[in-house]
């Protein structure tokens, strides 16, 4: 299985640094960290697309469109693979706007690809991050999950205090659970910088966690952009085509034995 945790709005320098992210930091240094991401610009609607569709679609964080590009989910499904979309402070399966509480549709993407949105039975898979929990207990997780956390838990909002005692809460669990173990990938990032705009959107966190193919406190000083981190995560897979700019996008090879 393939899990990504999207934070936000947090430059790489405040990461590296700070004495409030001790368990991102910890988990960097057992496992694997991407000295060199960069994403493409601000705000960050841009960016949540293009680690889904391999484009940027819009610039636009009230847009409200259909997006018909190729995407993940359209690859997953022709693959026979599973997926969900775990949203923290979504009020209900299926839902997708307007915003409620700290649920934030912008930083959902999947919410908008016509794969999803003009499926009865795939806008299901759109889910209260309460459903996490119940599938970690069940071992029932789907073959890519995309989780995101509130906008305040994110980060967004809130400390990265706040965001990594989150994942520390939360995603300590999946990343020990026994099928985890075995051949489960994990990628933490976040969406966009605070303040940096170098190529674009700034340098930011990346943190790759796979305990059975990981090389222990890897660091990688190449280059890597969203594109990137969508081909790895359908790589993860088994999947052979990707779309967008993850077509010709680098391998991530270098992290994985």
């Amino acid at each position: 299985a393939v899990d990504s945790v999207l934070e936000a709005n947090h430059n790489y320098a405040s990461f590296i640094v700070s004495s409030s992210t001790t368990y991102l930091i910890s988990i960097a240094n057992a496992f694997e960290l991407a000295r060199q991401c960069y994403v493409y610009t601000h705000p960050s609607i841009c960016n949540y697309f293009m680690l889904t569709t391999g484009a940027l679609i819009t610039n636009d964080d009230n847009f409200s469109g259909t997006v018909t590009a190729d995407n993940v989910v359209r690859h997953l499904l022709s693959a026979g693979k599973t997926w969900k979309a775990y949203e923290e402070d979504l009020p209900k399966a299926g839902y997708i706007k307007p915003d409620v509480a700290k649920y934030a549709r912008r930083h959902c993407p999947l919410s908008y690809l016509s794969d999803v949105y003009n499926s009865s039975s795939e806008k299901l898979n759109l889910v209260p991050f309460t459903q996490f929990t119940k599938d970690l207990s069940n071992d029932s997780f789907p073959d890519f999950s995309f989780i995101t956390p509130n906008l305040c838990t994110d980060a967004h909002d809130c400390s990265l205090g706040t965001a990594d005692g989150w994942l520390k809460t939360h995603i300590a669990p999946l990343i020990q659970s026994s099928t985890f173990q075995k051949g489960g990938l994990l990628i933490i990032v976040f969406d966009e910088s605070a303040s940096d705009n170098t190529h674009g959107g700034g340098r930011v966190a990346w943190v790759a966690v796979s305990p059975k193919f990981s090389k222990a406190g890897y660091q990688s000083q190449f280059l890597y952009q969203h594109e990137n981190t969508l081909r790895l995560m359908m790589q993860g897979l088994g999947l052979t085509t990707y779309p967008g700019k993850a077509k010709s996008a680098a391998n991530m090879a270098e992290f994985f034995h």
